[in-house]
């Protein structure tokens, strides 16, 4: 059996987890904008969004006004999101040899729903596993942040004005069990994450996950 030497490698798929206001999108925005500065071709995305369905899903989940939604509607809505982004978007970038850079995937859902809304971790992994087909990043970059901190950051960031949405309004001891949840999930897979303390400056961050970055390249 022949091998197609023509063919692209596969790209590698990168994911930034983290409370609110930990500054995942600006890292996000800044690893893409290295892996393109290396002549990379790069995805930057995020979840829930991604397709046209996946974003509507997002308004409904995330904006208020839209009803009460009960914690198992949650998970599966969050779920029916990131299947529709990984087949249609996620895995094909992949297979032609694009690098994916996302803002929160499978393990924001194990920690706001899993053990945010005491679902379980078992039971969200279960249908998050059937929604992606098995799919894990090849690394996640975990910032790690207080409920305090990071609340106080969203708070700066518009501003001085608080506009949450349904899950960031949530009190500070949800936002520390999230916390908490996180880094259990980093503890047991040490081999894909890299936790960093999301108090330092923006360029240390940058410095710390490209060198991560660097050695899987």
């Amino acid at each position: 059996m022949s091998i197609d030497s023509s063919a692209p490698a596969r790209g590698l798929f990168i994911v930034f987890e983290g409370g609110d206001g930990a500054g995942k999108s600006t890292q996000v925005q800044r690893t893409s904008q290295w892996l393109r500065e290396r002549n990379a071709t790069v995805l930057t995305t995020r979840e829930p969004g991604g397709t046209q369905i996946s974003e509507e899903l997002r308004a409904l989940v995330l904006e208020h006004g839209h009803g009460e939604i009960d914690a198992r509607t949650e998970a599966l809505m969050y779920a029916a999101a990131r299947a529709a982004h990984v087949q249609q978007v996620i895995i094909p970038a992949l297979e032609t040899g694009t690098h994916v850079v996302c803002d929160r995937f499978v393990d924001s859902s194990l920690a706001y729903q899993g053990v945010g809304r005491e679902l379980g971790v078992e039971a969200v992994a279960s249908i998050n596993n059937f929604a992606t087909g098995g799919l894990a990043p090849d690394a996640t970059i975990l910032l790690d942040i207080s409920a305090a901190d990071g609340r106080s950051r969203r708070i700066a960031g518009t501003g001085g004005v608080e506009e949450s949405d349904r899950l960031e309004s949530e009190p500070d001891a949800f936002h520390n069990r999230i916390r908490t949840a996180f880094a259990d999930l980093a503890a047991k897979s040490p081999e894909r994450y890299l936790v960093l303390d999301a108090n330092q400056g923006i360029e240390q961050l940058q410095a710390q996950i490209t060198a991560h970055l660097e050695d899987l390249l």
